[in-house]
């Protein structure tokens, strides 16, 4: 398995459908992962590849449902896809609003399985991309001195380097050259790119 090559995972507690699932994945050139659990699978270490989860509904000791749920918990945000031969509008319902991709009935048509995965493998494309960029924001603010962050939040609040300088007590020429360290250091090359980035890490004016 190379390290950007899709893994699916497929969770279902009966051996015959794991079987038949494993089978078509890999004839469709994804590698796959079949486990008989939803325990099993949450104790097992993703790797940082992406993917998606193929997920019964019923099982005994932890249903899909609440796999779902305990993967949330942890952090671990990964398409799901729930399969089901006997399952119920609530349960579609309940899966769909904490952010299924899709609920498939068996039994269904492998074209539309494959579908519904490739679909999921580009929304996680999409989030691993997003989570990269956060990670990369975050990591360039902590870079920012305190005097830095309090220049940047002034500066996103839309005030004038004289206005900076008189609340902070400094002066103008300070204040120039800490909003020019700033704006290197979050790799910023305009106002609306340090507005943005700080739109994107959730920051406001007086949490900064």
């Amino acid at each position: 398995m190379t390290e950007e090559n899709p893994l699916i995972y497929v969770v279902d507690d009966d051996p015959s459908i794991r079987k038949a699932l494993e089978r078509l994945l890999r004839s469709a050139g994804y590698d796959a992962m079949t486990f008989a659990s939803a325990v099993e699978f949450l104790d097992f270490d993703h790797p940082d590849v992406p993917g998606c989860l193929v997920l019964d509904i019923k099982m005994p000791s932890l249903s899909g449902l609440e796999l779902q749920d305990r993967l949330a918990e942890k952090g671990v945000f990964i398409p799901i896809i729930f399969i089901t031969g006997h399952g119920t509008v609530p349960d579609s319902v309940r899966a769909m609003k904490a952010g299924a991709m899709d609920f498939l009935q068996k039994p269904f048509k492998d074209s539309e399985l494959l579908s519904v995965i490739s679909r999921a493998i580009d929304r996680h494309g999409r989030l691993r991309q997003k989570k990269k960029q956060m990670q990369s924001l975050r990591a360039r603010l902590d870079t920012l001195t305190p005097r830095e962050r309090e220049v940047f939040k002034l500066v996103v609040r839309g005030m004038l380097n004289k206005q900076v300088a008189y609340d902070l007590g400094i002066t103008e020429k300070t204040v120039k050259v800490h909003r020019a360290q700033v704006m290197q250091k979050m790799g910023a090359q305009s106002l609306a790119d340090l507005v943005r980035f700080a739109e994107k890490l959730g920051i406001r004016s007086s949490t900064l």
